[in-house]
């Protein structure tokens, strides 16, 4: 009964997706009044005059473009127990989160709101886009396997819990979702991500899975320590009825032949999305598209500025371009306002708004002017791995400055299955970087100014000995794909020395 209600509900919200994408800058524009209105009587909605605005011109005039490090001092004094700061209502929830880069942590604050209106709104549309393409799929009539951070929740006074942002909305699971999901809070929320991973693998080999959730590199290592333990060849065997597979956080192109091997059964679904500690943004369009769809009428409103410009001459949806590398700003409901993220997009139409994530601000190589973004980066290595019939674990790559020998981008890559010959990767790799990226292209000319990549087929297991070093192991933690210093670079180059 329960499944059939569900199932009505998400075919419901399909159609309304897709009618409110058509009208996506009407209700951003709605979505910016409605969090002003909510927050005007707040410590920040005094400060910069919340209640006079009525137009996102004036928005823009009068509210700061922030980084974390701005709403720092504001969210430590949350932290402590203040309230009325940055968002009307109470908040006493923290995600913890590092980003991609860095080891500082950040605490992001959820609010109620934020939690109902933008994280399980976005849970919801994921099953509605779901349905909506497969109507007679039986993904409800199972358990959806979540698998999520190695950080539970911690009480650092008695006003502020802070974990994972997995661990957070563990916590505030509708009875629905708890009913329909797997592991309960005692394996979910274990901090140990070795044990972890065997607790998962154990208690899930006789639960019916019929889709997962999590982060491309970590279910990977649980369906292989499943096998594992099973002796299967195929995670088939143990759950024949899984369909649906929901991924994010990395791109999922250099994975799919890994996946391709491990599930074999030809109805099997996969489904990208993009999600945060700081939101829920966007959830692929269409079966097989590489296109996302933005999520406008979330408690969630968008500003992009053109890479290369100044934030501050950042613009709402409706005055953005397709085509363009947008750095991307976020305003919402738990009182972030006007916060930049550090991700970038390329919108690839406007109505309905459909975009490409394509890095992040500071995780890039421009050490020669060649601009390489993690986009560029994803496609040509997913070429390379096709076209060798290799797989990769892992990868990272850096420049090697000029009065360096062989100046150019250093590649550390763990492969699964390498290739027959890594000097014809390496030329594919070089090849397929110079059709996605101009700039990667005219540097490379001659040898002139940057030589042929180098690549080190790193020692099993590097990467997962590095994310052990910087305690992220499991859930949402990854390694971060590009830099544009050698830090991470030297760091797996020196753990080859000692695995």
């Amino acid at each position: 009964m329960i499944s059939s209600i569900l199932t009505w509900y998400f075919k419901t919200r399909f159609e309304e997706i897709w009618r409110n994408a058509e009208k996506a800058s009407e209700i951003q524009h709605d979505t910016l009044m409605e969090l002003l209105r909510m927050a005007q009587k707040t410590e920040y909605g005094l400060t910069y005059g919340f209640k006079n605005i009525d137009q996102y011109a004036a928005f823009a005039n009068q509210v700061p473009i922030v980084y974390y490090e701005n709403l720092k001092p504001y969210i430590d004094r949350i932290m402590a127990g203040e309230q009325q700061i940055l968002w009307h209502s109470s908040i006493n929830w923290f995600a913890k989160s590092s980003g991609t880069s860095g080891n500082t942590a950040k605490f992001i604050p959820i609010s109620y709101e934020s939690i109902e209106n933008i994280h399980y709104k976005g849970s919801r549309d994921i099953l509605s886009m779901y349905t909506g393409w497969f109507p007679e799929t039986k993904v409800l009539d199972g358990k959806s396997l979540l698998i999520g951070g190695s950080h539970k929740i911690n009480n650092q006074n008695e006003n502020a819990f802070i974990g994972d942002l997995s661990a957070v909305l563990m916590n505030h699971l509708p009875m629905w979702a708890v009913n329909k999901s797997t592991p309960d809070k005692s394996i979910a929320l274990m901090e140990n991500w070795e044990e972890k991973l065997i607790s998962l693998a154990n208690h899930t080999l006789k639960i019916d899975v019929r889709s997962i959730s999590g982060v491309p590199t970590w279910t990977l290592a649980l369906i292989k320590k499943i096998l594992e333990i099973t002796k299967a060849q195929h995670i088939e065997e143990i759950w024949p009825n899984l369909e649906l597979f929901i991924h994010g956080g990395v791109s999922f192109a250099p994975y799919q032949n890994s996946y391709k091997q491990l599930i074999t059964k030809p109805n099997m679904n996969y489904l990208e999305t993009y999600n945060a500690s700081e939101g829920f943004f966007g959830i692929q369009a269409a079966p097989n598209s590489k296109d996302l769809l933005l999520i406008a009428d979330a408690q969630v409103f968008y500003e992009f500025y053109e890479m290369g410009q100044d934030p501050s001459t950042a613009k709402p949806i409706w005055n953005i371009k397709t085509g363009v590398n947008y750095g991307l700003i976020i305003t919402t409901s738990s009182g972030l306002w006007r916060y930049h993220i550090g991700d970038t997009v390329m919108f690839s139409s406007l109505n309905p708004p459909l975009f490409k994530i394509t890095g992040r601000t500071k995780a890039y190589i421009n050490t020669f002017g060649e601009e390489l973004v993690i986009e560029n980066a994803e496609t040509a290595i997913n070429k390379a791995c096709l076209a060798t019939e290799s797989t990769i674990v892992d990868f990272t790559a850096g420049p090697r400055p000029e009065n360096m020998p062989n100046p150019g981008h250093e590649w550390c890559i763990e492969f699964e299955k390498p290739p027959q010959n890594l000097a014809i990767f390496t030329q594919i790799l070089d090849q397929e970087l110079k059709k996605t990226n101009s700039d990667y292209e005219a540097k490379r000319t001659g040898d002139i100014i940057m030589q042929m990549p180098m690549i080190h087929n790193v020692k099993p297991n590097s990467f997962y000995h590095w994310l052990k070093q910087k305690n992220k192991l499991g859930g949402q933690n990854k390694v971060p794909r590009l830099a544009n210093n050698r830090q991470i670079i030297e760091d797996i180059l020196e753990l080859q020395k000692s695995i």
